[in-house]
């Protein structure tokens, strides 16, 4: 689960090398976890029936196809523009397919209504907890014949791709991925001279960098935690999963809520410390993504968990704050030695199943199109350098669609290298970064039940916990999991 701003978008299409863009917030479909994801490797997929140097029997060249195309909103006007010159050089290469744009995003509530209107996208756009879903509902195309075809299916990004591989078939494309960390304004601990906290940091260690931070007569805060719609949710999901709790689980073909554990009540309760204990969180506790991201730009917050390349896009060339300033860390653990797990989650493109094979072919090679190109490789370097005669940092995603160890990889890292306004990760995160992907079902809706159990406990001092985690385990498992049939 995952909010952008518009340049945010910008930044994070850039970082794609100009792929197909992604439109709201978590990005495209398919999901998290499904099947044997996990274990599957991108190029050992089920059904392979034919390779790259088959010769077709007969070309689609030839033929004319139209594909609607999963298109930025009106307001992304830079996005608009690079996606536009795709379709240029698309149409340069495939003169005999039609282009339509179409700049519906993905929403869980209309895609039901889109497909029996048969008013899709060919392809479209989708976040990663809808994987199960959209595969369950016969929303998303099975695309293992164009996958297994796919020349550069072995320097993909295995981690962000697998969320797609469902029991050994492929249903989407990722473009680019987050791990869930933690921003630090280092220059608003060096006012305050707050020591700045080890990269292997715990709770506890949060705790008291916050409490050190927080001057609430001054509307200071020492970190905000999400408090409104969904964001609210997913945010306290990482402690959720430090404390080595589950969203749910499997048994006997049934869903059964398990976040009202033990790890969920120690989870709680380190959020009852943030507000009641440290007085660390905003006075105006009610904040959404973009609010805490606005507050971290500003410096009115000196911590926010979130994708790190959106916060610190903001911050750097909206907020006036340097590089020096803004420090990357992993999520802390819950305890020294404990993993510093962070929500998985990433943006997908899928494939309408209504439409032609033609049309599909056609539209898994525009969304691949950029992927693995040189051209793609020019367009990055053409923006770092606008980015540089504009006296702007470029800040790269810490997960792309690509492997960071494929030839891909090197290759971007050597056009990245050539300027200094490319943001740098600490050399120490990597190896610190535990990811855990989203539940595999209805993690909307556990995400939005949450977000009302963490607004109780920051507006009324005293609640419990246990309870709390109770009644909403209740109401998840009774209206949403209850309907469910698992595999």
């Amino acid at each position: 689960m995952r909010k952008y701003s518009s340049v945010l978008l910008s930044v994070l299409v850039a970082g794609s090398l100009l792929s197909a863009c992604s439109g709201n917030n978590n990005g495209n479909t398919a999901g998290n976890k499904g099947g044997d994801a996990s274990a599957a490797p991108t190029n050992a997929v089920t059904d392979n029936t034919a390779t790259a140097t088959d010769a077709p029997v007969d070309d689609i060249t030839q033929r004319k196809v139209t594909i609607k195309i999963h298109y930025p909103t009106p307001d992304l006007t830079e996005i608009r523009a690079q996606e536009d010159d795709k379709i240029k050089r698309f149409q340069e290469v495939y003169p005999n397919v039609e282009i339509v744009k179409d700049d519906w995003q993905y929403n869980v509530s209309e895609i039901g209504i889109k497909m029996a209107a048969n008013e899709a996208p060919t392809f479209f756009n989708t976040f990663a907890t809808e994987a199960k879903f959209l595969v369950e509902k016969g929303w998303v195309a099975d695309i293992t014949d164009l996958w297994n075809k796919y020349e550069f299916k072995d320097q993909i990004n295995t981690v962000l791709q697998n969320q797609f591989i469902i029991d050994g078939k492929v249903f989407g494309v990722t473009q680019k991925g987050y791990v869930t960390t933690t921003m630090i304004n280092k220059k608003m601990l060096d006012e305050k001279g707050v020591a700045i906290p080890p990269m292997d940091w715990t709770w506890d260690d949060m705790l008291n960098t916050a409490k050190g931070v927080a001057d609430a007569k001054k509307g200071i805060s020492g970190i905000a935690p999400m408090g409104k719609g969904n964001e609210s949710g997913w945010n306290w999901t990482n402690f959720l999963f430090e404390a080595g709790g589950e969203i749910q689980k499997i048994e006997g073909g049934k869903v059964i809520a398990t976040f009202n554990s033990d790890a969920g009540v120690k989870a709680l309760d380190f959020y009852k410390k943030l507000r009641w204990e440290a007085n660390a969180i905003p006075q105006d506790w009610a904040l959404g993504w973009g609010d805490a991201v606005g507050a971290f730009q500003q410096s009115r917050t000196a911590m926010v968990m979130a994708g790190s390349d959106g916060v610190i896009e903001q911050a750097l060339n909206q907020g006036g704050l340097k590089p020096e300033d803004v420090l990357t860390y992993p999520m802390p653990a819950m305890e020294k030695g404990g993993k510093h797990t962070g929500v998985l989650g990433g943006d997908y493109l899928v494939i309408n199943p209504n439409a032609t094979p033609d049309e599909q072919e056609m539209a898994f090679r525009y969304i691949t199109f950029d992927y693995f190109s040189d051209k793609g490789l020019e367009a990055l370097d053409a923006i770092l350098q606008q980015r540089t005669t504009d006296g702007k940092y470029f800040i790269p995603p810490l997960l792309d669609y690509y492997s960071a160890d494929s030839e891909f990889g090197k290759k971007t890292k050597a056009v990245y290298d050539k300027y200094t306004n490319v943001y740098q990760y600490s050399p120490d995160i990597m190896g610190l970064l535990d990811a855990k992907p989203e539940a595999q079902y209805n993690t909307q809706d556990y995400y939005a039940t949450m977000s009302n159990v963490i607004q109780e406990l920051f507006s009324k001092k005293g609640t419990d916990s246990k309870s709390q985690l109770e009644a909403a385990a209740k109401t998840v498992q009774e209206k949403f999991f209850d309907t469910i049939k698992a595999e």
